[in-house]
């Protein structure tokens, strides 16, 4: 009897020990897949941009690295920081890099502002297309990703060049007397842009619609709303999530863009990722340049960042 009941009391211990060894498990792996989003933006995002804006408040010298540090001994073996902030003056002061952030802003927006009209017809027609087409188009989107970055921007390149394809069509036409100038300027980078990102701007809309219930639109058309004015009224309202995500995807690269401006503009097209690539290399000078690229995160990525979380807030409390 007492080794019945002595076994007895082990098995209940063995599974108690168990069950405590699962939940700690549990939360581990809990823990693990929380942290681990947290830890790659420390080492990936959070670190380098400390060692930028690190490298921005010291000065430029010839040189390996070409700058000096902020930290240095002084004879009393005392560490002392010496903050350099004339490169955020230069910035504030130097009508170039006030125009290149104008011109970023103007050439991003109207890209964008392209990329959300086409990106939502494109994945509005998308999310009402059958089953076994919605799949085909989806593949469609995507498929440019299969190929090189540069490569589809030369294509481009070669499309609106002045021998191109599309001044060869249009003098064939007769639609015009001679070629149209139709690279190296902002037109020519809106359209790049447009083609390069318009994925990023078609997928998240579309993952809203095709979630979308369709009793609302239905409801809509009972109580005699048109077809119009469903859409504008409960389709653009329920799939702005869709709209905000794809503007932020696209809006954020856009500004910081090099290659295209680069290829497709001209001299004249001055961007804020051009300028970078400008002090970094032609005038080696790093601390300006690293202040540059912490301005653009404080001006442009920050404050839209800020803003899209205030909206998800907003729009899961409305849902609450």
């Amino acid at each position: 009897m007492m080794n019945v009941n002595f076994f007895s009391v082990s098995w209940q211990q063995g599974q108690e020990k168990l069950q405590t060894l699962y939940r700690k498990t549990k939360q581990a792996q809990h823990w693990t897949v929380v942290l681990a989003p947290y830890a790659w933006l420390f080492l990936f995002f959070l670190v380098p941009f400390i060692l930028i804006a690190k490298i921005s408040f010291s000065s430029a010298q010839i040189g390996i690295p070409p700058f000096s540090s902020i930290f240095e001994w002084s004879d009393h073996h005392l560490l002392q920081l010496r903050f350099n902030f004339t490169n955020y003056v230069v910035l504030l002061q130097d009508s170039f890099y006030g125009e290149a952030f104008a011109s970023s802003l103007k050439i991003a927006g109207s890209s964008t502002f392209f990329c959300l009209i086409l990106g939502y017809m494109m994945a509005y027609g998308i999310s009402r297309a059958g089953e076994k087409w919605r799949i085909i188009l989806l593949l469609l989107v995507v498929l440019p990703f299969w190929t090189s970055f540069l490569i589809r921007v030369y294509a481009w390149m070669s499309l609106l060049s002045t021998q191109g394809f599309i001044n060869a069509l249009l003098l064939k036409c007769g639609l015009i007397s001679a070629p149209l100038q139709l690279l190296d300027n902002s037109f020519a980078v809106c359209i790049g842009i447009v083609y390069c990102y318009l994925p990023f701007m078609i997928l998240p809309i579309y993952s809203t619609l095709e979630k979308m219930d369709q009793v609302y639109i239905e409801a809509a058309f009972d109580l005699g709303c048109t077809p119009w004015r469903a859409f504008w009224k409960i389709t653009v309202p329920l799939s702005k999530p869709g709209i905000i995500a794809g503007c932020v995807l696209v809006f954020i690269p856009a500004i910081g863009e090099f290659v295209i401006p680069e290829i497709l503009g001209g001299p004249d097209t001055l961007m804020i990722g051009r300028a970078l690539w400008w002090e970094f290399f032609n005038n080696r000078d790093w601390p300006l340049a690293c202040a540059l690229a912490v301005a653009i995160v404080l001006i442009f990525v920050a404050p839209i960042m800020y803003f899209q979380r205030k909206q998800i807030q907003a729009l899961e409390e409305g849902r609450e």
